[in-house]
């Protein structure tokens, strides 16, 4: 198979995990006015890119790729426990468990997926979206750093999807926010391959709150 078809396959919003049924704690941000027009939501997805994604998130998600492409299966092991440790509240946690759910149940049916990721998918339980994200990557041949850049593009189309129902943006507008922040996305992706394992980490206090916050809004599009 082309690797840009697998590529395509991988960063599709169709790709039938369920991620455009999470906001992230965007929705509760713009229910508050943290985010009212296109200039707010820039600097929350900015802010989120740098400070969250580049530092954290992205990083980790590289090195689960790494590990699975590299038959490190102890390693992954490990990222996988880092992953669920990490999540900061109880909607992140669901988030990452249903995605990951969703998307093992996806491989598990595809006669592509080899037999020491069906092992590793059998003795895991419950994979997070990281594990089950680079385990497709390794499924579909798709190099580490362009399973990072698929998994971004995704967060960045997904985000903006929440946007256009909810604050509301129109198209037109939503892709000026792209073209602003796809160099952001470039930044982080950057960052996140030269950053040494010891400096990963952030402190989103604000999406952890609004994450919080969120599972008890009462008027919601998006789930928790």
């Amino acid at each position: 198979m082309s690797g840009t078809w697998a590529l395509l396959r991988l960063a599709s919003p169709q790709l039938p995990i369920g991620g455009y049924s999470y906001s992230q704690g965007l929705e509760l941000a713009v229910e508050r006015g943290l985010v009212h027009d296109p200039a707010s939501a820039r600097r929350w997805l900015e802010d989120q890119l740098r400070l969250n994604l580049a530092r954290f998130e992205a990083p980790l998600l590289l090195a689960h790729c790494q590990a699975a492409a590299a038959d490190d299966w102890d390693r992954l092991r490990t990222l996988a426990e880092r992953h669920g440790a990490s999540r900061e509240t109880r909607e992140l946690r669901q988030e990452s468990r249903q995605m990951g759910y969703s998307l093992q149940q996806l491989l598990e049916g595809l006669p592509e997926l080899d037999e020491p990721s069906r092992a590793l998918l059998a003795g895991i339980g419950e994979p997070g979206l990281a594990l089950a994200w680079a385990l497709a990557a390794r499924t579909w041949r798709i190099a580490p750093a362009d399973a990072l850049s698929a998994w971004l593009w995704g967060w960045l189309e997904n985000q903006l999807a929440v946007l256009m129902k909810t604050l509301p943006l129109g198209q037109q507008a939503a892709q000026r926010l792209t073209s602003a922040l796809l160099p952001v996305l470039s930044e982080a992706q950057a960052a996140a391959a030269d950053l040494d394992p010891e400096r990963w980490g952030s402190a989103a206090f604000g999406l952890a709150l609004a994450s919080m916050a969120h599972e008890r809004q009462y008027s919601r599009l998006f789930r928790s």
